[in-house]
């Protein structure tokens, strides 16, 4: 059986060591870092989700400045909110809580953002920057997973690594990531012919592409690592509802060395890494080095 990889119990232990330099900063520089969050409208899935940001980000013991806007707002306003939270020397990471009513546009929202602040990684200027090799704010899911990685595999230099899904959130960053540690990369998506055939040459597989348990055991190699970024909601055989990922993790099992559930694999990593993007925002602000640890 495949071991499973514990994203919540290694996103514990990050957000530990981030309240350790949390607690440092305070002590030493006189600064907490601090976490704005806007939410438009009243979806219900983004509020439980903003509920938790908000609360993990107190825990570790740095500000949280929740902003709640209605539904009907203007984007004009919401450009007033974000160049309020750019000026404000309190805040040192902003996020606005996708998606968000149809009226507004997202990408102009992240692109209003100073990328400074931009702790999600999603300005074209943080891509850009991490596509060069220039120091960036690296978007959250995809540190998560290189961190996971890492600490599985040590060492991804010269590994074979096939990423499902070309997403500006995940699967692009992702693969710039795993270049920087010097593996081979391979991006399939939706018109990669022979799909399973690709996949099957890998020693790492990233599964980011929405799609429930399309990923079998017989796509994988023997022994390959596998994270699943995928979180799919299905009906489960007795009629009640169930989270599942890209992979089929079942079918999977016998043949990978190492799996992320769904959930308690890459999911619980997001939030922590947020938290440690403001950290590393916040310390960038000042001027210091950016915390050990936390960056990739």
């Amino acid at each position: 059986m495949a071991d499973i990889i514990d994203g919540k119990a290694f996103a514990a232990r990050l957000r530990g060591k981030i309240a350790d330099h949390v607690a440092r900063l305070q002590e030493v520089h006189n600064l907490t870092p601090g976490l704005a969050v806007i939410l438009i409208g009243e979806d219900p899935a983004s509020e439980v989700y903003v509920r938790n940001k908000g609360r993990q980000t107190v825990e570790v013991g740095m500000n949280s400045f929740e902003h709640k806007l209605p539904a009907d707002v203007s984007q004009a306003e919401v450009f007033a909110l974000v160049d309020r939270l750019n000026a404000d020397p309190d805040v040192h990471g902003i996020l606005c809580q996708f998606p968000v009513p149809a009226h507004l546009s997202e990408r102009d929202i992240v692109a209003r953002i100073d990328p400074a602040k931009d702790v999600d990684g999603l300005s074209v200027i943080n891509a850009g920057r991490l596509a060069s090799g220039q120091q960036a704010i690296i978007s959250c899911t995809p540190l998560g997973c290189l961190m996971l990685l890492r600490d599985r595999l040590g060492d991804l230099s010269g590994k074979h690594a096939v990423i499902l899904g070309r997403s500006n959130l995940v699967g692009k960053p992702m693969a710039q990531l795993l270049l920087r540690d010097s593996c081979t990369v391979t991006i399939a998506h939706s018109r990669t012919r022979n799909i399973d055939e690709v996949t099957r040459q890998a020693d790492i597989v990233v599964a980011a592409v929405g799609r429930p348990e399309m990923v079998k055991g017989s796509w994988l190699k023997p022994g390959a690592t596998v994270i699943d970024v995928g979180i799919n909601r299905i009906a489960g055989e007795d009629g009640k509802s169930r989270l599942v990922g890209d992979v089929d993790f079942k079918d999977i099992s016998n043949v990978a060395s190492a799996v992320t559930p769904v959930p308690g694999g890459v999911g619980p990593m997001t939030i922590a890494c947020l938290l440690a993007n403001t950290v590393t925002a916040a310390c960038r602000a000042r001027g210091l080095s950016d915390p050990e640890g936390l960056t990739a």
